[in-house]
C-alpha cells in the first residue's frame, strides 16, 4: 500500500507542481491494488474481517452452526474452484500482451520495454481465488479439530475478529 501511495503522491505532485502527468502511475497503481486485494482476501477471511451476517448462526449450537458453516462452505469453494480455473485459463490467453505501463517505465530507464506480459496481473484471480479457498478450508479443519477437543463454540471462533 505503500508503494502506492509513493507513486500517486508522486502523480500528484507533477500534476500540480510540474503540470505534467505520469501517464503510467493510474495503470500500476491498479494492478497492485488488484495483486494486494486478490493475496489478502484470505488473510481478511481468517481474521474475520469480512462482512457477515450472522443472525441465524447465532441463534444455534456450536454443533449446528457448524454443519451450517460446513454446507455453505461447499458451493463456496465451488465458486472459487471456478473462479481459479476459468481465472487461470482467462490468464493465459492474453499472454502476449504486454503491460503498457511497465513496458513505458522501462523505456524511459533503460531504453527498451521488457514486455512483461498482462498474464501476471490476469493471473492474480486464480492465485487470489486459491488462497482463499486454502483459508476457508484450514478454517474448516481447524473447527473440526477444536470440536474434537470439545472447545465449546469451535464453528463461530475462526470467523469472528479477535480483539
Amino acid at each position: 500500500m505503500l508503494i502506492v501511495v509513493a507513486i500517486m503522491t508522486a502523480q500528484v505532485a507533477a500534476r500540480y507542481i510540474f503540470n505534467s502527468s505520469l501517464i503510467w502511475a493510474e495503470e500500476l497503481c491498479r494492478y497492485i491494488l488488484i495483486w494486494q486485494t486478490f493475496l489478502f482476501i484470505g488473510m481478511a477471511y481468517t481474521r474475520g474481517e469480512l462482512i457477515a451476517v450472522d443472525i441465524i448462526p447465532d441463534m444455534l449450537t456450536p454443533k449446528m452452526r457448524f454443519v451450517l458453516k460446513a454446507l455453505t462452505t461447499v458451493p463456496i469453494i465451488i465458486f472459487l474452484w471456478l473462479m481459479m480455473t476459468n481465472g487461470y485459463d482467462y490468464s493465459t490467453r492474453f499472454g502476449r500482451q504486454i503491460v503498457p505501463a511497465v513496458d513505458f517505465i522501462s523505456t524511459s530507464l533503460i531504453g527498451r520495454g521488457v514486455g512483461l506480459s498482462i498474464f501476471w496481473v490476469y493471473v492474480s484471480v486464480a492465485v487470489g481465488s486459491f488462497l482463499l479457498m486454502l483459508h476457508i478450508l484450514a478454517s474448516l479443519v481447524a473447527d473440526i479439530i477444536e470440536i474434537r477437543r470439545g472447545v465449546p463454540d469451535a464453528a463461530h471462533h475462526h470467523t469472528e475478529t479477535q480483539a
